[in-house]
This record gives structure tokens, sequence and C-alpha cells, in this order.
């Protein structure tokens, strides 16, 4: 499975992701949203790529929502927060 992630903006990016389908995502990322989860100690590509990674490992890419922000992931998966949360103090 690859994964790729192109900033449109500074709170844009476009996310494809390569499986068994190609799909592609529109996903916005609130700064406020991204300190939260990471305090800066990765950069808002790596915390999509995790979010994705998170994702895909609950459902098919082709599941996953074309257009969404980031912050509804824990709508939708509840432990979403505090598994990131984890994952980025292990790196």
């Amino acid at each position: 499975m690859i994964i790729k992630i192109l900033e449109i903006s500074e709170t844009s990016y476009n996310v494809i992701v390569e499986s068994s389908s190609k799909t592609e995502h529109n996903v916005s990322l609130e700064s406020s949203y991204y300190k939260k989860l990471t305090l800066e100690k990765i950069s808002k590509k790596k915390l999509i790529e995790l979010s994705f990674e998170f994702l895909l490992a609950r459902e098919s890419n082709s599941s996953i929502l074309s257009k969404f922000d980031l912050s509804l992931i824990s709508n939708y998966f509840p432990e979403f927060e505090n598994e990131i949360i984890i994952k980025i103090k292990e790196i």
C-alpha cells in the first residue's frame, strides 16, 4: 500500500492511496488540531500519514471519505486521538 500526500495549502492536503484500487482524498487539517495532537513534534504530513495508516487498519481505502477534516476521524473512531498520541510518543 502506498500513501502519497501533497500539500495544497497550509490547511489542505491531497492524499492518494494506492492499494487494490487507487483513491484520492481531500483532507483539511487546522493548525489548532495539529498542535493539540502532536505538540508540533512531527510534521503535518506525517500526522496525515499516521492518520491514514490508522484508518486503513480499520477499513479499505475505498471506504474512506473523499473529503473530510482530520478531526472528524474521532467521530467515527473514538480511540483515534489517543492512539495517534501514543504513536507520536514512539517516534
